[in-house]
């Protein structure tokens, strides 16, 4: 009998066609979504010059995921899921194409480039829970762990395509022609989703209104701590751990003095170590222990930010970029992995909303960082935050760690059986 080299590993998950179909849309989507974050930055990098502007970019995208994402989770346990995705994909696809014709006519304004954010911003508030859901529902319950990984393997590969294009697309079209090529991504993303079948993707709503919805499901949370810690957790570092993503076009410009060639290259040092850290998780496959990675990787990104704060050598710092991209990569798996894991099938869309406040309080703390870069320096800035992230992670990560046991309760994990499940222990 023939077993696979791959079988113990993610990419069993492949075998099933919906997986295939959703993996591919994610791909193209993906692509977009890294070219549109900070191809927005660096529009209003140029626009303006101003480093609170460009944590305003960071908030008007972000901020509407913390208001409305709760409400996306809502519909996403009453609503088919697929449709919803289909739905916003097509809407992202629309609103990036208006963008690249703003820049193209020379009529683009800072307030253009807010005012879009927020719009897309919404759109991911009802986008991201429904598609974080379907994951589940796409592959067996013994994949899921894998396919949250493959899943993510995708941001990897998308963060070292796109600096990779980043700086020849812009000095041979300009932004207007990246942003065509995000919009046409979009697009593709649309087409493919049209491929997967829309049955599964709706669950049976227990409460018959959208408000009483809501309240069910954090009564739900309120009895779930693993998921709670594991939410918490995520928040924080969400806030504070964004100094990066935000203050990168300052150091490309007054530290590094470059111009999108330098900022490409630090782009694709952070994609490389990305998708690098990824590549591990899926070849571990179900030996992955998850709430003991989550930890190391907070302790291990707060750590690598207040390194890349002092350095002034650019070869040093597309290194250290790298390192911080793969812890990214890891908190966002790991994190994902240990809620899509626990949360039962009936509160999934919203738990995995109220999960979404992690990126959500990004808009926060991009403002933050934003304002003390222009406060006191971009280094200070991203000290700052890099030793809160350190600070939160390990006391978070010590009742987290308690409650899995830092040993069986993990694999429990990788192979989809919830902790203390045998035991019938409360957490």
């Amino acid at each position: 009998m023939r077993v696979s080299i791959l079988s113990g590993t993610s990419y069993s998950a492949f075998k099933y066609r919906e997986y295939r179909l959703f993996w591919i849309a994610a791909a193209f989507s993906n692509i977009g979504m890294w070219s549109l974050v900070y191809g927005r930055l660096w529009l209003m990098r140029t626009l303006t010059g101003s480093e609170v502007m460009l944590g305003l970019v960071a908030t008007a995208n972000l901020a509407p995921v913390l208001i409305f994402s709760l409400w996306g989770g809502v519909l996403a346990d009453r609503f088919n899921r697929l449709k919803i995705v289909r739905a916003t994909r097509l809407l992202f696809a629309l609103t990036t194409l208006g963008t690249a014709v703003l820049i193209h006519s020379g009529n683009v304004e800072p307030w253009h480039v807010l005012a879009i954010s927020s719009v897309t911003g919404t759109l991911l508030a009802f986008d991201i829970p429904s598609r974080s859901a379907m994951v589940a529902t796409i592959v067996p319950k013994e994949h899921l762990a894998g396919a949250i990984a493959l899943y993510s393997i995708v941001f990897g590969a998308a963060a070292i395509v796109g600096p990779m294009l980043f700086d020849p697309l812009v000095s041979a079209w300009g932004l207007h022609g990246l942003f065509y090529i995000i919009g046409t991504s979009y697009l593709l993303t649309v087409l493919t989703l049209l491929m997967m079948r829309t049955q599964g993707h709706k669950v049976t709503a227990t409460s018959q209104t959208v408000l009483g919805g809501l309240l069910q499901g954090f009564v739900y949370l309120r009895h779930q701590k693993a998921i709670s810690s594991v939410i918490l957790l995520g928040v924080t570092l969400g806030m504070f751990g964004t100094s990066f993503d935000t203050l990168l076009p300052v150091f490309t410009d007054e530290i590094f003095t470059g111009g999108t060639d330098v900022f490409g290259q630090l782009l694709l040092g952070a994609g490389i170590g990305g998708l690098a850290a990824t590549t591990a998780i899926t070849l571990i496959g179900r030996r992955v222990r998850p709430a003991l990675y989550l930890v190391i990787a907070g302790v291990g990104l707060g750590a690598a930010q207040l390194t890349f704060a002092r350095i002034e050598i650019l070869s040093l710092a597309v290194i250290v970029a790298g390192i911080i991209g793969g812890f990214k990569v890891v908190l966002g798996t790991m994190n994902a992995t240990v809620v899509q894991t626990l949360v039962d099938e009936e509160f999934r869309g919203r738990v995995m909303s109220i999960n979404q406040l992690t990126w959500g309080a990004s808009a926060l703390g991009g403002l933050l960082m934003g304002y003390l870069a222009q406060r006191f320096d971009a280094p200070t800035a991203m000290i700052i935050g890099g030793t809160i992230v350190v600070l939160a992670t390990v006391l978070v990560g010590q009742r987290l760690l308690r409650y899995f046991g830092m040993g069986s309760a993990s694999a429990n994990l990788a192979s989809g059986q919830k902790p203390g499940a045998a035991a019938k222990t409360s957490p």
